[in-house]
């Protein structure tokens, strides 16, 4: 039975912790929230009093935080001093890429075998075990990371060494979220011409504007009974997450000298979603917000 300490509960993180427990692994948990906790001893899992205790007798450890300073801070003060030395180390959260870099070598440095792993899906894929993996890892560690993924997975891609994990996340993130703002816009323009929102889905869904934006996560309610849209745009990927990935998308495009300008203008329009009070909902709300139905 292999030993698996996970770090960090929230949204996305319960629901991978839940699936390594169901795949018959001995889970021990840690998260600050106690609610987080509560729910983990619910599903199966044990709870550890702190990060360090967690992973003291593991054999993979997964995080799933909120930023690169939580990611570090747990690697420096609780995982790289106190988890054996043979233990798989896998961060799954999505952090600047030179963060994952300075974790990948400081473990190095300590004989660890690391990888970052972001992950695609939102919270309805990390609950059912399809997430999308991007890694970056040395290539001889690649079978055993992709191993210790496998219950949370649907696809597992090994992007690169070190960091590369992150930069194919910010970039697929960055695409998403242009591509989320064009289908918006597309919808809004169609709407104001008197074109039914179904008759353009219909027709632009096997035209040459089909985009995953469109056909998997429609804006528009009603075309994808799946869709946030439908459940009042709650649940799936917060605008405020959004931002996160397109502000480190931007950092990362200045620091490489990179032109990206309509990630920029992607940028501006959810944090304008998010000034306003929607962080929290879906980013396809931004249909709303181009609509001019929310303030």
């Amino acid at each position: 039975m292999t030993r698996v300490a996970f770090i960090g509960l929230g949204n996305m993180g319960s629901g991978m912790a839940a699936n390594q427990a169901k795949a018959g692994h001995e889970v021990t948990a840690f998260d600050l929230s106690a609610e987080a906790m509560k729910r983990a001893a619910e599903q199966g899992m044990r709870g550890a009093a702190s990060a360090g205790e967690a992973v003291r007798d593991a054999s993979v450890v997964i995080t799933m935080l909120p930023a690169g300073q939580h990611v570090r801070d747990v690697y420096e003060q609780a995982i790289l001093p106190n988890a054996p030395k043979d233990a798989l180390l896998i961060d799954c959260s999505t952090i600047d890429v030179d963060s994952a870099r300075t974790v990948a070598r400081d473990a190095s440095m300590q004989g660890f075998r690391a990888a970052d792993a972001p992950v695609s899906g939102g919270t309805a894929a990390a609950a059912s075990g399809a997430l999308t993996f991007m890694v970056g890892c040395r290539e001889q560690d690649f079978a055993d990371m992709e191993e210790a993924l496998k219950p949370m997975a649907k696809a597992i891609i090994r992007a690169g060494d070190a960091g590369a994990g992150q930069a194919a996340k910010i970039c697929n993130n960055m695409l998403l979220g242009i591509s989320m703002i064009a289908t918006c816009e597309a919808f809004v323009l169609a709407e104001r011409l008197g074109l039914d929102p179904q008759k353009f889905f219909d027709i632009s869904s096997k035209a040459s504007g089909q985009c995953w934006s469109l056909t998997s996560y429609c804006p528009w309610p009603g075309p994808v009974p799946a869709a946030p849209s439908n459940r009042d745009y709650q649940g799936g990927f917060a605008a405020a997450m959004m931002l996160k990935d397109l502000k480190l998308a931007q950092e990362a495009a200045m620091n490489s000298g990179a032109d990206t300008p309509l990630g920029g203008g992607a940028q501006a329009l959810y944090a304008e979603l998010v000034d306003r009070g929607h962080g929290g909902r879906d980013f396809s709300f931004m249909l709303q917000m181009l609509r001019g139905a929310v303030q």
